[in-house]
């Protein structure tokens, strides 16, 4: 029995695929490359030293969803295919509906059709907004402020009613909170369009001379050092999380959703001086004002997902350096890296 895997060639898809492959599990991707490169998958084989079921193919497309589903016994499905760009959704909301509820309403009715009903889908911490309580729980209110974390609530709230409606669908949403770093082999990472908005690829763009300098959003902010505050997860935690859903996801009911992240808080000026400490490097950095929507603190309570999925994040801050900055190192030499 195979996984199908959407968005398969993408950031936190391809690192997932490589710890599936790992793990002796049968993989197939699904990606438009919108977002990614073909060269990924060659990437993946590479460090796996295993072959990968690829078909470039649009989620919309129902005639070849039918062909693929056809082809294959296909078990479980993780849905990662989507647009995620905040700013980007902003500008072009029909985009972002299309690519990102259309799509997960298309690939859901030939699931169906097909009696394929364990679905693992990418959500994302956006769904809370401005959250009132620190840590977040999976019980805190959801309340999305921007059309990209709109459409990953629309998505969470049409799976509820699917797995409401027809008791043998099982799901998992896992709500992710800030991915960062890339596989430890330097051979995948993070591929931002354009200027990047998080803060890790600034932070690694600085660091080999592609940007200047690195702009901070705000110094007053009531933390423990004026900036901001978020729980950054390491890119192969976040995927090892994803394993952990497929793995246990016969034994739940219904929806169920967990976060995934460390737990843990670390503001600007930290993830800046331990990029610095762990890889020798002075990054140069300027003030800005704070941005609109910006909040003071965010980080996840993963007690539910810590119990439930028997999986916690292990790897930290300084892994989460290292590895971005050897990704960025490896692609800005090789002009051969995506």
């Amino acid at each position: 029995m195979s996984i199908l895997i959407t968005g398969g060639a993408g950031y936190i898809g391809s690192h997932t695929v490589i710890e599936l492959l790992e793990d002796g599990y049968d993989v197939i991707i699904i990606d438009n490359l919108s977002n990614s490169s073909i060269e990924v998958i060659d990437r993946i084989e590479r460090i796996t030293n295993k072959e990968v079921t690829f078909y470039h193919a649009e989620l919309l497309d129902s005639n070849r969803l039918d062909m693929i589903f056809k082809s294959h016994h296909i078990k479980s499905v993780i849905h990662f295919a989507g647009s995620k760009s905040v700013a980007e959704s902003i500008k072009h909301p029909i985009k972002y509906y299309e690519n990102n509820v259309t799509t997960t309403i298309n690939l859901c009715k030939v699931m169906s059709k097909y009696d394929v009903k364990h679905l693992i889908f990418s959500s994302s911490a956006t769904v809370y907004g401005n959250p009132k309580k620190m840590p977040i729980s999976e019980n805190e209110p959801t309340e999305a402020i921007n059309p990209y974390g709109q459409t990953k609530l629309a998505c969470e709230r049409f799976l509820k009613d699917l797995s409401n409606a027809d008791s043998e669908w099982k799901i998992i949403m896992l709500r992710y909170f800030n991915p960062v770093g890339a596989h430890p082999s330097g051979e995948i990472g993070e591929l931002p369009n354009g200027k990047p908005s998080n803060l890790m690829p600034n932070i690694t763009q600085v660091a080999v001379g592609k940007q200047k300098k690195l702009y901070i959003y705000g110094n007053d902010y009531p933390t423990k050092d004026g900036t901001g505050i978020r729980d950054f997860i390491h890119v192969v935690d976040l995927a090892r999380g994803h394993v952990a859903a497929f793995k246990n996801i016969a034994k739940f009911e219904g929806l169920q959703s967990f976060n995934l992240g460390t737990g843990e808080g670390y503001s600007v000026l930290e993830v800046i001086r331990t990029f610095e400490k762990v890889n020798s490097i002075k990054i140069p950095w300027k003030l800005k004002e704070k941005r609109d929507g910006d909040v003071a603190v965010s980080f996840a309570d993963t007690s539910k997902a810590n119990k439930k999925l028997k999986w916690k994040a292990k790897k930290n801050l300084a892994d989460m350096c290292r590895d971005a900055y050897n990704w960025e190192l490896n692609r800005t030499k090789n002009k051969a890296y995506v």
